[in-house]
């Protein structure tokens, strides 16, 4: 699925695209949270080859994101079935900043595919940054802060 590296990288988002590099993970991870459980229909909804749709299940569940539960039908043999777990779960958030990001950068002629409503209010939501108080953060008003003396603090580079 992914080329990993030897010992696990310093980098949070190294070692999160260690999990979910490619384009097909991520696909998959969107159809979860659209509601898509079963294998025939993450094949069918993303017209993915069955090995390569077997070997990114394999390595979601492996990875912690999704968790395989089987069920039967009546008459049918045993399944498999695909559900998010809470680390799955949390990449919601993740999805919806590359779908925004898609939206405004590289938009679709038509207008977005899937649109991001409050559940409660219907209204649409945007991604953005939230303080520890609840309000929002411009973006421009966010920086990152290298760890005073971890692999990421450029002070300590000679």
């Amino acid at each position: 699925m992914t080329t990993r590296t030897a010992t696990p990288p310093n980098c949070s988002i190294a070692r999160t695209l260690d999990l979910v590099s490619d384009r097909w993970s991520f696909l998959i991870l969107r159809e979860a949270h659209l509601g898509t459980t079963r294998f025939a229909d993450f094949r069918d909804n993303l017209h993915i080859a069955p090995n390569i749709l077997t070997n990114r299940l394999a390595a979601l569940v492996d990875a912690g994101l999704l968790e395989k539960r089987e069920y039967q039908e009546a008459g049918e043999r045993t399944r498999s079935s695909y559900h998010l777990t809470p680390a799955g779960v949390d990449l919601k958030l993740v999805l919806a900043a590359l779908q925004q990001w898609g939206d405004v950068h590289v938009p679709r002629a038509d207008g977005p595919t899937v649109l991001r409503r409050d559940s409660r209010s219907k209204g649409l939501v945007d991604v953005g940054f939230v303080g520890k108080d609840g309000d929002a953060v411009p973006d421009e008003d966010v920086v990152f802060e290298p760890v005073a003396g971890g692999p990421a603090d450029r002070s300590t580079w000679r």
